[in-house]
C-alpha cells in the first residue's frame, strides 16, 4: 500500500513538544528526538538533559555562532539555557537511574504492542551496535517517548506485535510517535490517539504489524 501524505521530522518533533508539559526533565535520544528542542516554546520551562553531562540545554545554535566544547550526546552542537549546568558523566547517568527525569524521547527499530523497545542493534552481523545510554533511559525514566518513521526504507512495520531485535527494555514505551500517527500503549493494546489528514484507520492497520484500537475503544 502507498501512502502519499505523512508527516514531517519537522512536524513529528513538532507535535512530540506539545506534549512535553512545564517543569519537565526531559531527556532527547540521539538522531530525530533531538530536533523536539528546537520547538518547545520559549516561555515553558522545560529541563533538557544530556547523557554526555548537560542539563538545561536550548535550541541549536545559528550557524557560525556553534560552540565546539558545547554538545549533546550525539556530537550535536547545542546552545545552554541561563541556569544551564555541566556536571559529570556519572552524576548523569545517576539522574537516569535514579528516576529524576520525567521523560525521554528515543528513536527506535521497532516497538512492540505492549511496550517493548529495541533501538540500539539488528541483530546483523555487520551491524555496528549503539546502546549508549538507551537502557538506562528507558528503565529510568517515568515515561518513554519513541520517536520514528512508521515504516522501514523497504516498507515493513517498525510496529510489531512482538520485537525481533535485541530488546532495550521491556514494556517501558508509553508513546509513540509517528510520520502517520501518535498512538498510545495501553494495557488494551495499542491506540490510535491521532493520524495524519486523510488517513483512516484501516489505511494505518494496513501498515502496521500489530493490532490498533480506534480513539474511543
Amino acid at each position: 500500500m502507498t501512502i502519499t501524505s505523512r508527516f514531517t521530522r519537522d512536524q513529528m518533533a513538532a507535535r512530540v513538544a506539545r506534549d512535553i508539559p512545564e517543569g519537565a526533565y526531559v531527556n532527547l535520544g540521539i538522531g530525530l528526538p533531538t530536533k523536539v528542542a528546537n520547538y518547545l516554546p520559549p516561555e515553558r520551562e522545560v529541563f533538557l538533559h544530556s547523557e554526555n553531562g548537560l542539563l538545561g540545554m536550548g535550541p541549536a545554535p545559528a550557524p557560525g555562532e556553534e560552540d565546539e566544547d558545547l554538545i549533546n550526546a550525539g556530537k550535536q552542537p547545542v546552545t545552554l539555557l541561563p541556569g544551564g549546568a555541566y556536571f559529570h558523566h556519572a552524576d548523569s547517568f545517576a539522574m537516569m537511574r535514579g528516576g529524576h527525569l520525567d521523560i525521554c524521547v528515543l528513536g527506535a527499530f521497532q516497538v512492540s504492542h505492549t511496550g517493548d523497545l529495541a533501538n540500539w542493534h539488528t541483530g546483523a552481523p555487520d551491524a555496528i551496535p549503539a546502546v549508549g545510554g538507551a537502557m538506562d533511559l528507558a528503565i529510568g525514566a517515568k515515561q518513554v517517548f519513541v520517536m520514528m518513521e512508521h515504516q522501514t526504507k523497504t516498507g515493513e512495520s517498525k510496529i510489531v506485535e512482538r520485537c525481533t531485535y535485541p530488546l532495550t527494555g521491556v514494556e517501558c514505551v508509553s508513546r509513540i510517535y509517528t510520520d502517520l500517527a501518535v498512538l498510545d500503549v495501553t494495557p488494551a493494546g495499542l491506540r490510535v490517539r491521532e493520524m495524519v489528514p486523510g488517513l483512516t484507520l484501516a489505511d494505518l492497520q494496513a501498515v502496521t504489524a500489530a493490532p490498533l484500537l480506534a480513539p474511543n475503544e
